[in-house]
């Protein structure tokens, strides 16, 4: 019998190791798996490199995981969070590296990643100081830069439901990056808010099959009148 659900955030994020790439599911504060974040703090975890929307927040799991020393790098499209940001203050004090993308190159080198297409062209970023070092070609008349597909060994991802063979579905703005992402990486690690019994999800509305989900931690949280 399939059933993908553990029985807590340590079980979910068991094996996850030092110097691994995490895709982080998320845009702003919505979204965001906050639990297995926090469970990564926990392990005491060395050298991860860390795929976002943005680097955290003032305040939650991510500035907390860079603030420990775990995150050697963040890759994302917005640094910026907040008046206060823990990633600004380790980024001028070297002790964090960051590889700016484009917000729309970035999902789409996550979404490459997870439909097995090793890279692609975009004219976004070519001629600026974001294509320099890259491949460049002409294409209908415009120049554009050669971007590699994303792939993750591991991805965090927060959904609304899901069932225990790994089907999701996602709450409004809550879809964001973590569809994709969910796709990307090679170990698929989910936080949902609601548990569904088999077959209790309409399949028009699950978003990710379960065949991208590895491991489903139940983490109930929000306005119980959205329940």
């Amino acid at each position: 019998m399939i059933n993908k659900f553990v029985s807590d955030v340590a079980a979910a994020v068991e094996g996850v190791s030092d110097g691994a790439v995490v895709l982080v599911g998320g845009f702003g504060t919505v979204g965001i798996p906050n639990a297995l974040i926090e469970g990564l703090l926990e392990r005491n975890l060395k050298g991860l490199t860390i795929v976002a929307n943005n680097a955290g927040a003032a305040f939650g799991g991510l500035p907390r995981l860079m603030e420990s020393g775990a995150v050697a790098k963040v890759v994302c499209s917005y640094p910026k969070g907040g008046e206060k940001s823990v990633f600004a203050d380790l980024y001028r004090a070297g002790k964090i590296e960051l590889d700016l993308v484009p917000q729309g190159t970035l999902a789409e080198r996550i979404r490459a990643a997870g439909a097995g297409v090793p890279a692609f062209f975009t004219p976004t970023g070519a001629g600026t100081l974001l294509g320099r070092g890259k491949e460049t070609r002409e294409i209908n008349g415009r120049l554009c830069v050669l971007e590699q597909a994303l792939v993750a060994d591991v991805a965090l991802v927060e959904a609304w439901e899901a069932d225990r063979w790994g089907n999701l579905t996602y709450r409004l703005s809550g879809r964001n990056f973590n569809p994709i992402m969910a796709s990307a990486a090679k170990l698929t690690i989910v936080q949902t808010q609601h548990v569904v019994e088999l077959a209790g999800l309409d399949p028009d509305r699950i978003v990710t099959p379960g065949i991208y989900v590895n491991r489903v931690v139940h983490v109930p949280y929000g306005d119980p009148a959205l329940s």
